[in-house]
């Protein structure tokens, strides 16, 4: 037993675990709400905006009784909204590839809390699963692979001497220093906007000029802090199958499997009604699909324990919300909970997954008609 904890102990506190399962939420969760905000890009002032129905003074007032979080309320000047909202899918492209991950990350969380909190009325579970997934990113270290500071990394000595870095932290830091000084942050995110700053002025010091042992410890803190922000994102996961299963059950028409009948038949739901309606018309399919998804829902977090049956649960997982993104119209929810399924899957299944990728992309390219060159 003692072993097993020492191994363990070693095993978190030495590198940075899951690498790539972090890759996977660090790229998926950015890619969705990428799309959202260039989704909404038409509407963006109305749904966010100037000129939504909830207005600034209203979203203000709001969340000033929730202590929600947006940078959107210290003006209500358009130019600022427009800032925003750039700096928003700028920061979503910047964790995307990977580039400059710890102050993307953070950026990142600014952004989704930004928008979101400005109207919290217009969003869905997907959005829920992006707000919460964002501020446990901060904490991960999620560019460790596929990403251009792994790529930035490769044949580098990471001495600290990052002119870029330095440059970032600086701007952030005069900016939060700005901000703090107006009144408009609380108490709270003061301590953890700032917190992250002396953070990473402390990590640029140890690498530039202590190199050795001072190095060491904070390399094993920061992978202690990552291990225990992919736990709680494993844990926050579950309690959403869960949850959302048992709350299920204890309805009548999920009981007497009929709740899908009257999911395919909302007209704002079904972007695709003859065959919403199809599927609907069977009786023995929906009576299937509706008790499949309480099942699969109550019982995925005790398939985690089985490599084989999580890998069946989660393709059956991805399918069901592929199914739902379709014949719903929730493609940003749909792709969300993709991501968040796909965590779970074991690091040679994620290489397979890749592996087939990279194979289909090539042979798409080999497709190519070759030009003829005239002579």
């Amino acid at each position: 037993m003692e072993s097993a904890v020492r191994q363990g102990f070693a095993r978190i506190t030495s590198s940075p675990v899951a690498p790539y399962q972090s890759a996977v939420i660090r790229i998926g969760f950015s890619l969705t709400w990428l799309a959202v905000l260039l989704r909404e890009w038409v509407h963006h002032d109305e749904l966010y905006g100037p000129d939504s129905p909830w207005s600034w003074n209203m979203a203000r007032e709001w969340n000033a009784t929730n202590g929600a979080f947006t940078v959107l309320t210290w003006h209500d000047g358009r130019l600022w909204f427009e800032t925003v909202y750039l700096a928003a899918i700028a920061a979503a492209v910047m964790l995307l590839v990977g580039w400059r991950t710890r102050t993307a990350s953070l950026l990142f969380m600014i952004g989704v809390l930004a928008i979101q909190n400005r109207n919290p009325f217009v969003g869905n579970g997907g959005d829920s699963v992006i707000h919460v997934m964002a501020i446990y990113l901060v904490f991960t270290r999620c560019g460790q692979v596929w990403s251009l500071d792994a790529r930035r990394r490769t044949g580098n000595r990471d001495d600290g001497r990052d002119v870029v870095g330095v440059a970032l932290w600086a701007f952030f830091t005069a900016v939060l220093g700005l901000v703090t000084g107006l009144g408009e942050l609380s108490t709270g995110w003061a301590l953890l906007l700032w917190g992250f700053a002396l953070t990473q002025l402390a990590w640029w010091a140890v690498r530039r000029y202590a190199p050795g042992e001072p190095r060491t410890v904070m390399e094993m803190v920061g992978n202690v802090v990552h291990a225990g922000a992919l736990l709680t994102v494993a844990i926050q996961i579950c309690l959403i199958y869960a949850t959302s299963g048992w709350y299920k059950i204890q309805g009548a028409s999920w009981q007497d499997g009929t709740a899908l009948y009257y999911v395919l038949h909302l007209g704002n739901l079904t972007p695709w009604p003859a065959l919403s309606h199809a599927i609907a018309s069977s009786s023995l399919i929906v009576l299937l699909l509706t008790y499949g998804t309480v099942i699969v829902e109550v019982a995925f977090p005790f398939t985690l324990f089985s490599s084989r049956l999580r890998v069946v649960m989660i393709a059956i997982l991805v399918s069901m919300h592929v199914g739902i993104g379709l014949l719903l119209g929730l493609p940003f929810f749909a792709l969300a909970m993709i991501t968040a399924d796909v965590f779970f899957l074991p690091t040679a299944v994620l290489h397979w997954l890749v592996d087939r990728v990279r194979h289909a992309v090539r042979w798409t390219q080999s497709l190519r008609p070759i030009p003829q060159i005239d002579r």
